[in-house]
């Protein structure tokens, strides 16, 4: 397989002008009809919970995290040999406190941090030292977001906009796969630095999916490198990376590709198995919620980027298109409750025209048995797929999170995902947050549907097994609908843990209480995410860079259809 070589300018920058110059104000930002002014958290409970205001919150007795004062000079550029000292510290063999945890997340941070030509330009996913790294050596995007969110709160947010700069650099190579040639605008999974001590020079290597498993392109990595670019200038207030002619044009590349016309009739983005966090074939061919909350969420970023010159004002028209039919789209037939449920469970098939109640041609035979014991009197769900004859209802955390990030997921829907997430604890949480997806798939389908994939079994990996990584994404949910008690009692329950296992990549069974059986230790985006969750807690202030408001425009005022929604 062809490689791509990518050499930068010394200083670190694909050849631009400096951005340090530039100061405006993120209130100069009215790029949009969507509104993206910051509103003050609400952090009152919606129902029978108990009521926590900011004021109490922010009394919490929680360590400060503070890395503004680290030495990151003091890293070397031997991309080898750095991340030695971190796996040989010995391990407590009790439960630690909070504080030991928060400390060492913090020094595991900043032993995985990787350089080009003497600048941080990312997160390794794994602090691995064993001979067998595979590809945990490399820097994945959507893994680095955690990181990236925890140097945004601390003060570093250089390394975020090196890392920006440079995945951009790599999107504009050349990207091809046994003679077919990718989407302009897609970006890489991941890249490795090379060093090459005969020349004393180095390489950035991407890899667009042509060396993944199953030879998938990352459909996520464009969304996420937009959500990340505005989360940066929310954080900093520096709008000079996003208005660079580089990142604007970055950006419309992304957005044509997902944008652009063909055959289909619906709104959302169909994807192939394999081009998000789930990242082998688990049945979700079509179009998963993850990615549509992911899209949907990056359009919305975009929306307040983009500059209003000619072509941006292109884009933001179709963006404004898109997310008025996709926001209907997912919350008329992907959403969830007992109420809906009912309804399919009653629908009649075969039907025509624009009468047709059942759009989908769901069989209400294909009704899994789990799902009616599964769902509580109040409370719902985005299910993970919708196509013809065909909903997945299996539940998948991260869509749901980012639905609520986003609000894609109305604030009634997003209440009613808290209220799921609290009457089904165990299945969902567990003892070790957080469920990837729920139920796992087991058996013939399990064979079917996966292709017998080893390290996909059920309760395991991502069929079904528990991702320390997602404990950021829950807290910043709880936070924006006024549940930080929820977030608190995942974190403890991670706490008692998760250090001491070595901060595991994932964990396996039911209840989470294995290892994973191929689960790396030292995973970055476990330790990334817990301190994240840790720093939402202690100023929940910063959820506002990963999160936005509804907008009234897109408010459905049409949906009536789930009265448990407030129930």
């Amino acid at each position: 397989m062809p490689t791509m070589n990518v050499d930068v300018n010394q200083n670190g920058n694909p050849g631009t002008t400096d951005l340090l110059d530039a100061s405006a104000e993120l209130e100069e930002f009215d790029f949009s009809k969507l509104s993206d002014k910051p509103r003050p958290l609400n952090i009152e409970r919606q129902s029978s919970c108990e009521v926590m205001l900011l004021g109490e919150l922010s009394s919490l007795s929680l360590p400060p995290i503070s890395l503004r004062n680290a030495d990151i000079s003091s890293h070397k550029v031997e991309h080898e040999d750095h991340i030695g000292s971190v796996l040989n510290t010995p391990r407590p063999q009790t439960v630690s406190e909070p504080h030991q945890m928060v400390a060492e997340a913090r020094e595991a941070l900043n032993q995985s941090l990787v350089y080009f030509r003497g600048q941080p330009v990312g997160t390794i996913a794994a602090l691995e030292n064993s001979e067998e790294k595979l590809n945990y050596d490399q820097v994945f995007v959507r893994d680095f977001v955690p990181s990236a969110l925890a140097f945004l709160m601390e003060g570093r947010p250089e390394i975020v906009k090196n890392f920006i700069l440079k995945t951009l650099r790599l999107q504009s190579w050349e990207k091809k796969i046994d003679r077919f040639q990718l989407g302009e605008g897609v970006m890489p999974a991941s890249f490795k630095v090379l060093h090459d001590p005969v020349r004393k020079h180095e390489t950035l290597v991407a890899d667009f999916g042509e060396t993944a498993i199953g030879r998938v392109a990352p459909v996520d990595s464009g969304f996420w490198w937009i959500i990340l670019l505005r989360a940066y200038t929310k954080s900093t207030g520096d709008t000079s990376l996003a208005e660079m002619p580089e990142c604007q044009k970055g950006m419309r590349l992304i957005l044509s590709l997902c944008l652009s016309e063909g055959f289909e009739t619906f709104p959302t983005l169909l994807c192939a198995d394999g081009c998000c966090m789930i990242d082998r074939r688990m049945g979700v061919y079509g179009y998963p919620i993850e990615i549509q909350a992911l899209f949907f969420m990056s359009l919305r970023c975009a929306l307040l980027l983009l500059k209003h010159d000619q072509e941006g004002k292109e884009f933001i028209d179709r963006i404004v298109k898109r997310l008025h039919a996709l926001s209907y789209h997912m919350r008329s037939y992907f959403w969830l409750d007992k109420k809906q449920l009912n309804d399919i469970y009653r629908y009649k098939t075969e039907e025509y025209s624009h009468t047709a109640v059942n759009k989908f041609n769901v069989i209400p035979d294909s009704l899994p048995d789990w799902v009616f014991d599964f769902m509580p009197d109040c409370g719902g769900y985005f299910i993970g797929n919708v196509s013809p004859a065909r909903m997945d209802f299996r539940w998948f955390c991260l869509g749901n999170c980012i639905a609520i990030l986003s609000s894609l997921a109305t604030p009634e829907q997003s209440n009613a995902i808290m209220e799921l997430i609290e009457e089904r604890w165990e299945e969902l949480v567990g003892d070790m947050p957080l469920k990837v997806c729920y139920p796992a798939i087991e058996n013939h389908e399990w064979r079917i549907i996966t292709g017998c994939d080893p390290k996909n079994t059920r309760w395991s990996y991502h069929n079904g097994g528990s991702w320390p990584v997602l404990l950021w994404f829950l807290t910043a949910a709880c936070i924006k609908t006024g549940r930080p008690h929820i977030a608190r009692k995942a974190i403890e329950k991670a706490e008692t843990r998760l250090m001491k296992d070595s901060w595991p990549e994932y964990y396996d069974g039911k209840l989470g209480r294995y290892i994973g059986k191929q689960a790396r230790k030292n995973q970055t985006w476990s330790i990334a995410g817990y301190l994240v969750a840790k720093m939402f807690l202690e100023d929940p202030s910063h959820v506002g860079m990963i999160t936005l408001e509804e907008d009234r425009q897109m408010k459905p005022g049409l949906l009536k259809r789930s009265n448990s929604w407030t129930c």
